[in-house]
């Protein structure tokens, strides 16, 4: 039985790891954190998360709880290459599907893995996204400089960040496929007189409103055709599955910083 430890635990997101995990055989729920001023310190994880109760009190202390655990599991906005450096000293298992971290932040998970730790950090960790991710790689390396590149994405009303951070994966895949620069060729939305769109241009666009759980579209467009390549979430749950499934690979695993690709055989 791996023992899992979810950070966020009252979150959206994080209620739905701690039901996910609750209904999973191979796996228990052997801690859950919030911030210290949340009103769900004190509470039953199971009963937040609207399970049976799970005898797992949420807690604001991240540091007492590694020692009965195995792996933990972190989706929050808060220290999270901190709490990932606490779990991978006492020797737990990582996973981060955190979407809004900086290139500071992410250096310093793969200077975690080098050093001997296990870490799955992936911006979407839904099966579909990630054969989303690998679709739009083969089509940017098959379809020519001719088919112009815009990608959508949607989210919910209370979404923090834009774009999500799959559309800056899907954007990094074709820029690096096509050996075009992130920061220089992807154009965040368009206002104004801003002149005849480039070939070697990504126009980027995020939509929020409602309760989208989070649409994706990559559309390749020429003179006469266009591809389309789109994947909807309508549930939350594809993603919880998703981790679960990388807090099973890194227990078979030797140490690294591994991603959904990996997971799924992608790469």
């Amino acid at each position: 039985m791996i023992r899992v430890i979810v950070v966020g635990a009252a979150g959206r997101m994080g209620r739905c790891l701690v039901a996910n995990i609750a209904g999973s055989r191979d796996m228990k729920l052997a801690g859950a954190t919030e911030r210290p001023e949340s009103e769900f310190i004190g509470i039953d994880a199971g009963s937040v998360a609207g399970t049976q109760p799970l005898g797992v009190k949420i807690s604001a202390d991240f540091s007492a709880l590694l020692g009965q655990a195995d792996a933990v599991i972190d989706f929050s906005t808060g220290e999270v290459v901190r709490n990932a450096a606490l779990a991978a000293a006492k020797g737990l298992s990582v996973v981060i599907g955190t979407t809004a971290l900086t290139t500071d932040d992410k250096t310093a998970l793969k200077k975690l893995a080098d050093n001997g730790a296990k870490v799955v950090q992936a911006s979407n960790y839904s099966v579909g996204v990630n054969l989303l991710i690998y679709l739009t790689k083969l089509a940017s390396k098959m379809l020519s400089d001719d088919f112009d590149i815009e990608i959508i994405e949607a989210h919910h009303n209370r979404k923090k960040d834009a774009p999500s951070g799959t559309a800056v994966t899907l954007a990094e895949t074709i820029a690096k496929v096509k050996d075009w620069d992130y920061t220089r060729d992807v154009r965040h939305g368009r206002q104004g007189q801003v002149g005849a769109r480039t070939k070697h241009e990504i126009g980027m666009h995020a939509v929020r409103g409602g309760d989208i759980v989070g649409d994706h579209t990559v559309l390749f467009a020429a003179e006469g055709e266009r591809v389309e390549l789109t994947h909807k979430a309508s549930s939350r749950d594809t993603f919880a599955r998703g981790a679960l499934l990388a807090v099973r690979f890194l227990a078979e695993v030797k140490a690294g910083l591994y991603d959904m690709q990996d997971i799924l055989g992608l790469k």
